[in-house]
């Protein structure tokens, strides 16, 4: 007689976690009890990512049980990693999503509903945000026919420069606020929240790089109407591609961010279900005859943006070990900024939000009352303008040494080609503020290596010590 499907299962599970163990070991945390798994680290030959994957076989057998119940589509793992993240964040509602470039674009669109009356945001309306950083931060602004108005970023939090938000403002056509918090560094959310307040706007947080982040004690991505999330491999947790909508306050939001997701319905059915509003063929909406189905009738010019079961599977594992990750990517940007830290001669480095100076003792914060605590992105430099030698030179001698380094995203993006191009062919479609001399300066100085919960100790120390050496070469 031949086994059971349930037995069959549990042994190809644990099959499963047997070769996870073998074939992922790269991909365990660089610190804790799984350490000692890794494969040895020799420098200059192993690679150090600036970000990447971490996970074990959990989130391997998590998957392939997934693949096995053959769901496929959103379902039971999509329903509960929504409500342990909303209950991780202390939101009303998560809506998860594809990516979060898809998350930005639905927390957009999800504004411009007619649904929202007169706090409908409408083609023509602006929108600030700020200069420098990630092209899907500004780019569903854009696509809903909305007018981006460009503010500066301080060099020093790679933030916003929330001095120039009333230059910014237009009585009338200013809508709302979106943006992020660079590097899993909050912005000044009491400025921009106060701001937004006195002015009746909407407020995004593009929280996809601050996982974990905190402004006053209160996690980031809780302060907005929406907040965004990106769940790709260099994030904070990942689901290979993935993303998140946090409604924050408001749970008619949630309706209209899961419209746009899902084609655009009006019908607020999940997938299996036929009649949540026990009137499937009662409703008459437009033109459309009475009794039209419900799960046929469309109140927006939606996407498909949903993300498969098994992600979510991998999510939920993700999530366990989100607390852990956080504390790693912290800890990683302390240990470089005291190991690099006589080298302001040549480097400016990153702060944050309300710091006025960093020592081997800790911040020392202004005078505002607010404090910050961030879950790290990266590691930021500035090559300082008097400094022996160039950022270019800077990126290929890590780049030999197999250590990973980014630009900050797209710099000032306004200097992009496609903003370039945009601004000849129309003119209004953006609005600047200002010189932009911050972002032009993280455009031309800035770049950052890795804080992710991947990077050993040795890593570490390697990275330290190629920048040091390349200093004193030059």
């Amino acid at each position: 007689m031949s086994e059971s499907p349930e037995k069959l299962k549990a042994e190809i599970l644990r099959l499963t976690r047997e070769y996870a163990a073998l074939a992922h070991r790269a991909n365990l945390p660089g610190e804790g009890k799984l350490k000692h798994r890794k494969p040895a680290f020799v420098p200059g030959k192993t690679v150090v990512p600036y970000a990447g994957r971490v996970f074990s076989e959990d989130e391997v057998e998590a998957a392939v049980g997934s693949a096995l119940d053959f769901w496929l589509t959103l379902g039971s793992e999509g329903v509960a990693f929504e409500e342990e993240f909303a209950q991780f964040l202390g939101v009303k509602k998560t809506v998860v999503a594809n990516s979060g470039s898809s998350a930005n674009l639905l927390a957009v669109s999800a504004l411009t509903s007619p649904k929202l009356a007169e706090r409908q945001i409408k083609p023509g309306d602006e929108v600030i945000t700020v200069a420098g950083g990630f092209p899907t931060t500004v780019a569903p602004l854009l696509q809903n026919d909305l007018v981006p108005v460009f503010i500066d970023n301080d060099p020093v939090t790679l933030n916003a420069r929330v001095e120039q938000l009333e230059d910014a403002f237009v009585e009338g056509k200013t809508r709302a606020v979106m943006m992020a918090h660079t590097l899993g560094n909050p912005f000044d959310l009491a400025t921009v929240t106060e701001f937004c307040q006195r002015h009746g706007l909407w407020l995004i947080e593009d929280n996809c790089d601050a996982l974990g982040s905190r402004y006053d004690g209160k996690l980031t991505g809780t302060f907005g109407d929406l907040s965004t999330q990106s769940f790709y491999p260099p994030h904070h947790l990942t689901m290979g591609e993935g993303g998140a909508v946090n409604i924050v306050k408001e749970m008619r939001l949630k309706v209209l961010v899961e419209s746009f997701r899902d084609w655009g319905r009006d019908c607020w059915c999940a997938s299996g279900a036929d009649n949540t509003c026990n009137k499937r063929f009662g409703w008459q909406l437009g033109d459309l005859p009475a009794g039209y189905d419900h799960k046929y009738i469309y109140s927006h010019l939606g996407y498909n943006l949903k993300p498969l079961d098994l992600q979510a599977a991998i999510g939920r594992k993700q999530l366990q070990k989100l607390p852990g990750f956080i504390e790693a990517r912290a800890r990683n940007w302390e240990f470089l900024r005291r190991e690099l830290a006589d080298l302001e001669t040549v480097f400016d480095f990153q702060l944050p939000t309300h710091a006025a100076s960093w020592s081997h003792d800790g911040f020392t914060w202004d005078k505002s009352g607010h404090q910050t605590q961030a879950s790290w992105f990266g590691f930021t430099m500035r090559v300082k303008p008097g400094a022996p030698f160039t950022r270019r030179e800077l990126v290929l001698a890590l780049d030999a040494a197999k250590i990973g380094v980014r630009m900050l995203f797209g710099g000032n993006l306004v200097r992009q080609p496609v903003f370039a191009n945009l601004r000849k062919q129309s003119p209004d479609a953006f609005r600047v503020v200002g010189d932009l001399t911050g972002a032009d300066q993280i455009l031309n100085e800035a770049i950052f290596i890795g804080t992710y919960p991947g990077l050993t100790q040795e890593m570490l120390g390697y990275v330290v010590e190629t920048i040091r050496r390349f200093v004193k070469r030059t």
